[in-house]
């Protein structure tokens, strides 16, 4: 029969440090049976076993020639190898004012003189105990942090992967809309960063992962997918049936999105390319689609959009038009203030109308 076989837990090791030789020897009795102990009777003596070895835990006497508690307990916190371990302070002086100042000092415990060996030996088990959960819950920590960025960066890697294919796939089908998707991340951040500049809906801009957010615009048209070529590339104007089935791919741009999550999982880039795809079409004054909301009941992503993607459709080549001029542009946007637009976000246009003008390659600014 196989002989069971018991594992001892490693034995913990505590330094002792009192100059008084009698309690010294008597701390050591007490300790010894479930430790290993290092007795010393001075600092400096203490100092020159910590090269060698960290205790797990410190006793430390207050009163002592030359270097008293106090100070050893200072030069400890001072070490990156000592900063961290736990000390209890011994003392023959039973005063709460004493006591205060000890633990006041970064001590953990304060045991008095003449004190129960149970007592004592519970309190550094408690200590111990503690200290091994705090250390074990840092370490946890550092490997759900590890985890995150590994995940992060997975994250990150199929989120460019998902919008650097996307453009391409629209633009096989719709001509005109390749770059045009590729220059709403660019509007977008330049209104944010306005937006951050003057305080305008600060809690909704704080509470947006900017860079992912930016990003994700790149997906709102996803649900010209749908569309027939012959409509997106159309060089006349649409009639009414066709104009219908256009208006039908902010729907279509957030089942396309909601089916993707379904199949891989939440992503908050995701999150936001679906309020950027359904919203994108309301209007301020509620004649919008595909819902008609109205004001602020459009997401801030649907408002931000809307003024990005009519500016950028003027100042852009369309089968069915030529451009129009930033200056031009830029005056349709504001007369739309109120009625398409958030005025407040017109507001935030006008004073950066001029990076919209570069964005697009033409060195004009407006006002």
């Amino acid at each position: 029969m196989e002989k069971e076989t018991t594992v001892t837990p490693e034995r913990r090791n505590i330094m002792l440090i009192d100059d008084d030789e009698t309690c010294l020897a008597f701390c050591r009795e007490i300790l010894e049976n479930r430790y290993t102990v290092y007795p010393v009777s001075s600092g400096e003596q203490a100092f020159t076993i910590l090269k060698k070895i960290i205790p797990d835990l410190i006793l430390l006497d207050i009163e002592m020639p030359h270097i008293n508690g106090y100070a050893v307990l200072n030069r400890l916190r001072q070490i990156p190898k000592t900063e961290n371990i736990p000390v209890i302070f011994l003392t023959s002086h039973d005063d709460p004012g004493n006591e205060l100042d000890a633990l006041s000092k970064g001590a953990i415990d304060y045991i008095t003189k003449p004190f129960s060996p149970l007592i004592m030996l519970q309190r550094i088990e408690n200590h111990l105990t503690f200290n091994a959960q705090k250390k074990e819950l840092l370490l946890c920590i550092d490997n759900l942090k590890k985890i995150s960025l590994e995940r992060m960066a997975e994250i990150n890697k199929f989120q460019n992967a998902v919008l650097s294919i996307v453009p391409q796939v629209i633009g096989i089908r719709d001509t005109t809309n390749g770059s045009h998707i590729e220059k709403m991340p660019k509007y977008l951040r330049v209104l944010i960063g306005a937006m951050q500049q003057q305080g305008l809906y600060k809690n909704e801009i704080e509470s947006l992962d900017t860079e992912t957010f930016c990003n994700a615009s790149r997906m709102h048209d996803i649900g010209n997918i749908y569309v027939k070529e012959e409509i997106l590339n159309k060089p006349g104007k649409l009639n009414a049936e066709e104009f219908g089935e256009i208006k039908k791919h902010p729907e279509n741009g957030l089942k396309i999105i909601n089916r993707i999550c379904q199949l891989i999982g939440e992503y908050s880039f995701l999150d936001y390319a679906a309020i950027f795809a359904i919203s994108h079409h309301e209007r301020w004054d509620g004649s919008g689609y595909p819902e008609g909301r109205q004001g602020t009941d459009i997401p801030l992503a649907g408002r931000l959009m809307a003024l990005a993607d009519v500016y950028d459709a003027l100042v852009s080549r369309r089968p069915y038009r030529q451009p129009v001029d930033p200056h031009e542009a830029s005056k349709e946007i504001i007369k739309g203030s109120g009625i398409a637009f958030d005025p407040a976000l017109v507001e935030i246009f006008k004073a950066v109308s001029g990076e919209f003008a570069q964005i697009t390659k033409v060195n004009l600014s407006i006002l």
